[in-house]
């Protein structure tokens, strides 16, 4: 007799995340599995608060839900967090965390990078908004990995909510013993979306995460301690300032179109003046909500004083600061960190035009948690294969 065929059991589906969802989306939520639509209001804002305001996840810890409730949510839904790859500890405090997230349509998980950076007075959050990127800018790191997918609102407020976890910054958590945060006031005070991929190329869903972040009754983070940065994706600027209201970066670089499409190719696309019109014009652009624009050092590429007077030049009567940032190396580069000497010549040409400057330390560069440095790990791994294959095979480089 011929054997039997072997049938494949029947992939489980996933449950759906409340995590993510406005207001509105989660009463849809609860409306699905036949709650009496005149209680969805009063338990929308009950889970809400669970959620947000004490950080639970698991339903049965919303105490002041009915017990046979929280049955019902916990079989219909769920509130987990981001797997951890790994979480790693840099020698000045920050950390980073790998995360893997479900496929999704992208054929298998996939992995992103989260960074907390402890200051005095505060502690940053860089967060991720997608799976590899698609600008290829040349000295970024992230550029390097192709682009997988966006980030669901879901998994871009996940990254909040795990790092508040993990640091001990939600009622009834404790922070780990040694652990670099500050020493007072939250511990996550700050969130700029400057992670991998680029933000308003996954606006929807950058968006609605930054709306519960900046939510009074969410995470309840004032939007002026909300970055959200960009390599110029022009049209959408004006949204960003109207719908999300944050404070607003721009990855700018260079001070001449040439350079620039070389460091950042979407400028081909969206030219240096484009790109300064739309931030002159940006929704509640004030002296007290100044752009921020990003400004890595590249030896002997962006760094002279004529650059930085061209700098200056350039940003005249838009409020701005400008943030300075020491090329941060990573496997595989050709670019190098301008001499500090250098740095600090330019700075004091931006300093003296009225614009503050700080050069930044770096940060986390001993486990490339550094600006620019961020890429999920299975990338680096690739990488590291590659370049191990062309050493003993040259004839196999590209």
């Amino acid at each position: 007799m011929a054997a039997p065929l072997a049938v494949a059991p029947a992939a489980t589906k996933e449950k759906p995340s409340l995590v993510g969802l406005s207001r509105e989306g989660i009463g849809e939520q609860l409306a699905g599995i036949g709650i009496d639509r005149k209680h969805i209001r009063m338990r929308t804002a009950q889970i809400w608060n669970w959620i947000y305001a004490r950080g639970v996840t698991d339903f049965s810890d919303m105490l002041n839900v009915s017990k046979d409730m929280r049955t019902t949510l916990s079989d219909a839904f769920t509130l987990k967090r981001p797997e951890i790859v790994t979480e790693q500890v840099s020698e000045d405090g920050t950390r980073k965390w790998l995360l893997r997230f479900p496929a999704r349509g992208a054929g298998r998980p996939v992995e992103i990078e989260t960074v907390y950076i402890p200051e005095v007075g505060r502690g940053t959050l860089c967060v991720s908004s997608q799976v590899g990127c698609t600008l290829t800018c040349s000295f970024c790191h992230t550029g390097t990995q192709k682009m997988v997918r966006n980030l669901t609102a879901e998994e871009i407020v996940g990254q909040v909510l795990l790092a508040r976890d993990r640091l001990g910054d939600f009622p009834d958590k404790s922070t780990p013993v040694g652990a670099a945060v500050p020493s007072e006031g939250r511990l996550v005070s700050n969130v700029v979306m400057m992670g991998m991929g680029e933000p308003l190329y996954n606006f929807e869903n950058v968006k609605d995460a930054l709306l519960i972040a900046s939510d009074g009754e969410g995470l309840s983070l004032s939007k002026r301690r909300i970055t959200l940065s960009t390599s110029g994706v022009v049209p959408m600027i004006p949204r960003a300032g109207a719908e999300i209201g944050s404070m607003l970066a721009i990855s700018l670089h260079a001070v001449r179109d040439d350079l620039r499409d070389m460091l950042v190719p979407l400028n081909k696309k969206h030219p240096i003046a484009e790109l300064l019109e739309a931030c002159r014009n940006y929704p509640g652009l004030s002296n007290a909500r100044r752009i921020t624009f990003e400004y890595v050092m590249l030896k002997d590429v962006n760094d002279s004083p004529a650059d930085a007077r061209e700098l200056v030049r350039l940003l005249r009567g838009i409020p701005a600061k400008i943030n300075l940032i020491p090329f941060n190396p990573w496997p595989g580069t050709n670019y190098q960190c301008s001499d500090w000497e250098t740095i600090e010549t330019f700075a004091d040409i931006v300093n003296r035009a009225g614009y503050a400057s700080p050069i930044r330390t770096p940060r986390g560069r001993d486990i490339l948690a550094a600006c620019g440095q961020l890429k999920s790990e299975s990338e680096r791994m690739r990488v590291r294969e590659r370049m191990a294959l062309t050493s003993m095979f040259p004839d196999t480089a590209d």
